[in-house]
């Protein structure tokens, strides 16, 4: 059974051989995007909750209109 290898290239670039990333940007980005999404799973339970409710009264007024069309017919 024969191994992949990758083969080896020389670097070419400037970056440093062990790259750090930005810890302050990571913080600021998780500071501004942790409450935005938090607004938008709650945003879209109020909307899950609401078509739930509709797809309840829907459900409700069939139920309904298929009684009254045996009763009349």
């Amino acid at each position: 059974m024969r191994y992949a290898t990758t083969p080896r290239r020389w670097r070419s670039g400037t970056e440093p051989r062990f790259a750090r990333s930005d810890l302050k940007l990571r913080f600021l980005l998780s500071v501004i995007f942790t409450p935005v999404f938090a607004l938008m799973t709650a945003a879209f339970a109020v909307f899950a909750a609401v078509c739930f409710a509709l797809t309840v009264f829907a459900a409700v007024d069939l139920y309904i209109v298929i009684r009254r069309r045996r009763v009349e017919l």
